[in-house]
């Protein structure tokens, strides 16, 4: 691709990202993305064969990002010695820690992306297809792992405590500000340091809580 023409693509995702990410799929139309990326319309479809394509593209584009840091850190762990096998804190630090450093690193660069995330990740329309596309190879392979570090967990209750995660993650991206409201100031619902911080005790004490009683699966 020329450059002047992968720069004005990197122009259209980077508005079609933030408008989405504001108002939603329903609420953004293709003349509104061009004219904040100072494109023609016409490019839209030159680079793009239909908004939904639109759409899709800017999700994927950070996704291979995000998933390349999450499975070099998944990787990391198991090449560890056999008689030091990964705990499940480490496994969820793995699985967490990289979406809340980036967005904690340069926020203006990726808060809208998060934010996107938790909204498809919350939409009964979008959020079975569009996060078993771009995330769902990448969980399975979290999720193997978490089958060793607990043997004997049942089935439905790793996927159960997996759907857990994925909504405290989620929640955390859309920094709706109501943990700032709650708390009186005390803790602000944009610092992702202090998410990463705690996150991974908090899920594995409820992966373990679950599971503990879990009876081996046939």
């Amino acid at each position: 691709m020329p450059r002047n023409a992968e720069a004005t693509r990197g122009r259209i995702l980077d508005a079609a990202e933030r408008l989405f990410a504001k108002r939603g799929f329903e609420g953004v139309t293709v003349r509104q993305i061009m004219s904040q990326a100072g494109a023609d319309v016409a490019l839209a479809y030159y680079h793009f064969k239909s908004k939904r394509d639109l759409f899709d593209a800017v999700l994927l584009r950070r996704a291979q990002t995000l998933n390349s840091l999450r499975l070099a850190a998944l990787e990391g762990l198991e090449k560890r010695d056999s008689d030091d096998p990964p705990s499940i804190e480490e496994i969820i630090e793995a699985f967490t820690q990289p979406l809340l450093e980036v967005l904690d690193s340069d926020p203006e660069e990726w808060r809208d992306y998060m934010a996107l995330v938790a909204q498809v990740n919350n939409s009964p329309e979008w959020g079975g297809a569009l996060m078993t596309r771009f995330f769902d190879p990448l969980v399975k392979r979290f999720l193997d792992a978490l089958r060793v570090a607990l043997p004997g967990c049942r089935e439905e209750d790793l996927f159960w405590s997996y759907h857990f995660l994925s909504g405290a993650l989620t929640l955390t991206f859309a920094e709706t500000g109501r943990l700032d409201n709650l708390s009186g100031g005390l803790c602000k619902s944009s610092d992702m340091a202090a998410a990463s911080a705690r996150m991974p005790q908090f899920v594995a004490a409820g992966f373990r809580a679950v599971c503990q009683h879990s009876e081996p699966s046939d």
